[in-house]
């Protein structure tokens, strides 16, 4: 698998651009175009009362949308300098819509954690579940602060399920420039076969990794593996994202959403 495109999330909120920073990084270690990709919605009155009125208000809401915009491009421009080549998107529209759309050309999308420590990066800022569970494709979770991935040394989470083995795949490309990886199977269910049939998946890519059965966790799931990666000095966790979609409202189970809001490294995830 060749990372060709490496898509990434812009705001205003203050880790911006330090994830555009990181995800240049990644451009120019992977020989990948860098695309930049950003919208806002329009957040016009409703049109009732004084029509004047509503279209001054609309007029003013029009113009912060396209400065903000510019704003993001800017800041993309002066961030990204490390990327071998880049592209810019934007539009007056719903973030996360716009994202999913235009990931289809993308082979990686980074975005920007967000729990509840973060602070709110504003009407730009991409619903990192949401994205999860529409993009298809994998998506780099990065915590605020951090503006180098270096991938030395990661922690895949493993579940015997097709999300883990999506996210293990779709982490080739980082795992084979890696000093350590450790399979990590958490919880009464771990099974050691399912552990080693990954680590001598890759293998079979010519990836050396160690296998670790947490059966009896001290903790939960989320923070065990959390723990872990900080005990071995991880950069990165892989992982599969579960969880499902109803009438757009995104429901995750328990480790997905407190590794999604929690994470202080990065995370790759795939549904």
């Amino acid at each position: 698998m060749k990372i060709s495109n490496i898509m990434v999330s812009v705001d205003l909120g203050p880790a911006a651009a330090d994830r555009v920073q990181l995800a240049a990084g990644l451009a120019q270690q992977f020989g990948s175009k860098l695309t930049g990709v950003a919208a806002r919605p329009v957040l016009g009155p409703m049109p009732v009362g004084d029509m004047l009125e509503v279209e001054r208000v609309w007029a003013l809401e029009e113009r912060l949308t396209d400065e903000q915009l510019a704003e993001a491009k800017a800041l993309f421009e002066r961030e990204a300098g490390q990327a071998p080549k880049t592209s810019w998107r934007s539009a007056p529209t719903d973030p996360l819509a716009f994202l999913g759309a235009q990931a289809r050309t993308a082979d990686l999308v980074v975005v920007g954690r967000q729990g509840p420590a973060d602070g709110d990066a504003g009407p730009m800022a991409v619903s990192t579940g949401g994205l999860l569970m529409e993009v298809g494709r994998p998506v780099l979770v990065v915590p605020p602060g951090i503006e180098h991935l270096a991938v030395k040394r990661v922690v895949v989470a493993w579940k015997d399920t097709p999300e883990a083995r999506r996210a293990l795949h779709d982490a080739l490309p980082f795992l084979r420039q890696t000093e350590q990886v450790c399979v990590v199977a958490v919880g009464p269910d771990a099974q050691h076969v399912g552990a080693e049939g990954a680590a001598e998946y890759l293998s079979g890519h010519g990836i050396k990794a160690t296998t670790h059965l947490l059966r009896k966790p001290e903790i939960g799931p989320a923070d065990e593996i959390l723990r872990f990666a900080e005990r071995e000095d991880a950069d990165l966790i892989v992982m599969g994202a579960y969880g499902h979609s109803r009438l757009r409202e995104w429901a995750f189970g328990g480790a997905t959403r407190e590794v999604l809001q929690s994470t202080p490294v990065c995370c790759l995830m795939s549904h």
